[in-house]
C-alpha cells in the first residue's frame, strides 16, 4: 500500500514496512538519520483507504522521539517531507504512544535507526495533528479545466467592458484602442483583486 523513497537512496523494499497493528506500521531506514534530508512517501494504489480515512506520518529521531510530518490519503496519494533540522519537542501527534513501544524493543545499532510511522486514521482526526502552516495538510482539489474555462471568460467580459467605455459602446471590428488602456485595465484589475482579497467581483460581470 505504501512506498518510501529518501532523497538520494534506492526506494526501500517492501519488507522494510513494519506493521504494529491493522492501522500501524512503520519503515525502518537504514541510513544515518543525520544523512536523511528528505523523504518521500506515496501511495502503491493497490489497496485505497476506506472513505474518510488517511495515514498520518511521523518520522522517529533517536534520542529524541516521533514528530508528525504531514499526511497522506486517497486525493493526496504522495508527498514529500523535509526533516533535517525540522524537529520541535512539540509536534509528537497522537502516534507518540503507538509507537513508543517500538524503538523499547531495539538493541545494539538498531538504537540509532530512524523510523517513518504511518498511522491510519479518519481525516478529521489526522488534520487535528497538523500544525496550520503544514504545506502538507487537507488542499483544496486543483480547478478543473471547465473552471479555468469560465474564468477566463469573465475576465475577457471584463476586460471588453472596461474598452468599451473608451470607445462610446461601438462593437465594430475596426475599433482602436490604445495600448496603455489595456495597461490601465490591468492595473484596474489587480487593485480589485487586492482590495477585495479575491476574483468574486467577477461573479458581477454580465
Amino acid at each position: 500500500m505504501f512506498g518510501c523513497v529518501i532523497a538520494g537512496r534506492p526506494l526501500l523494499p517492501p519488507s522494510s514496512l513494519t506493521q504494529v497493528d491493522p492501522t500501524h506500521a512503520y519503515f525502518a531506514l537504514p541510513f544515518p538519520p543525520s544523512t536523511i534530508n528528505h523523504i518521500t512517501l506515496f501511495l502503491t494504489g493497490d489497496v485505497p483507504f476506506p472513505p474518510g480515512f488517511g495515514a498520518s506520518v511521523h518520522f522517529f529521531w533517536p534520542g529524541k522521539g516521533f514528530q508528525v510530518l504531514g499526511m497522506v490519503s486517497n486525493e493526496k496519494p504522495s508527498a514529500v517531507f523535509r526533516v533535517r533540522g525540522t524537529f520541535n519537542m512539540g509536534e509528537g501527534g497522537g502516534a507518540q504512544g503507538v509507537f513508543g513501544g517500538v524503538n523499547g524493543g531495539m538493541q545494539g545499532p538498531e538504537e540509532q535507526q530512524a523510523l517513518l510511522g504511518l498511522a491510519i486514521e479518519p481525516l478529521d482526526v489526522i488534520q487535528a495533528q497538523l500544525p496550520a502552516s503544514t504545506s502538507t495538510a487537507l488542499v483544496k482539489p486543483a480547478p478543473s479545466v471547465a473552471d479555468a474555462a469560465v474564468l477566463a471568460e469573465k475576465m475577457v467580459k471584463h476586460l471588453l467592458n472596461y474598452l468599451s467605455g473608451f470607445t462610446g459602446g461601438a462593437t465594430g471590428g475596426n475599433v482602436m484602442v490604445p495600448m496603455n488602456m489595456f495597461m490601465k485595465w490591468y492595473e484596474n484589475f489587480i487593485g480589485k483583486i487586492r482590495a477585495s482579497g479575491g476574483i468574486g467581483f467577477l461573479e458581477r460581470v454580465e
